[in-house]
């Protein structure tokens, strides 16, 4: 995700105040107070109707996000960018868990132990989300192959704290560096030679979770693909002990560690 300054902020504020679900004539209307720091001129810098700005204004205090000083005429005060973050903040906590607590009542009492097929997935933040899900579901061993650059420390966290619950990790295409890092972090992980030269291929990851969960994903735009572009990664996956990505990975993984073991 970018977070870098836009170059237009007064678009960027209004946008995500829109997408917050507040009218774009409320939205104009705080964004010129929150510059001008009372309601004089907002009506020409909002270029919010003047009939309309005290509607607005209403709109606002009802969420909190305005004080209103009962003088004659009467003034506004916007609240300043943080205590404004934090209302939004809040809000899309609540928010998010009146979902999941919805959606987890809609979910069936067993959900089937395996998903039949192999699915796709697009989007690195998908994709990286369905990644934490499969390593939080993890219970014997996790082989992981990727990029440095999809390496996150979050992902590490999760395989550290998968390590502490006694699962194997074994881990491939990272660079001494990385891999250092990684023993200091997972002691007990497994450090093997990646299939192929990552650099030179748009491979993104290639994982396989209690040998029968498996997950593999390329950069779409080959190697040229930006760690930060949402669409910039593609993945199939598949579950089960006879799905055929399952099964071909299975015997490409288990070569591979076996030759980096041999008995």
């Amino acid at each position: 995700m970018n977070n870098d300054p836009p170059d237009d902020p007064q678009s960027a504020a209004i946008e995500q105040l829109e997408r917050f679900g507040m009218s774009a004539y409320a939205a104009r209307t705080f964004v010129a107070l929150a510059s001008l720091g009372t309601a004089r001129d907002v009506s020409q810098v909002s270029e919010v109707p003047r009939t309309r700005v005290y509607d607005a204004i209403d709109e606002l205090q009802d969420r909190g996000l305005v004080d209103v000083q009962q003088s004659s005429p009467k003034q506004f005060w916007a609240i300043s960018a943080e205590t404004a973050s934090r209302t939004f903040e809040h809000e899309f906590q609540h928010r998010t868990e009146v979902f999941r607590t919805a959606l987890s009542e809609l979910e069936p009492v067993e959900r089937r132990a395996e998903q039949r097929g192999v699915w796709t997935v697009d989007g690195q933040s998908a994709i990286t989300e369905r990644v934490r899900e499969f390593f939080a579901s993890a219970e014997e061993e996790i082989v992981y192959m990727t990029v440095e650059d999809l390496l996150t420390d979050d992902l590490i966290d999760m395989l550290s704290k998968a390590a502490e619950r006694g699962v194997s990790i074994k881990l491939g295409g990272v660079s001494a560096d990385v891999q250092e890092r990684i023993q200091e972090d997972i002691p007990g992980a497994m450090m093997f030679e990646s299939l192929w030269v990552w650099s030179d291929t748009s491979a993104g990851r290639l994982m396989m979770i209690d040998g029968r969960k498996t997950l593999v994903s390329a950069l779409v735009n080959g190697t040229d693909a930006s760690p930060s572009d949402p669409r910039s990664e593609t993945a199939i996956w598949g579950e089960g002990d006879t799905n055929s990505l399952v099964v071909v990975l299975k015997a490409i993984f288990t070569w591979r560690l076996d030759s980096e073991n041999p008995e």
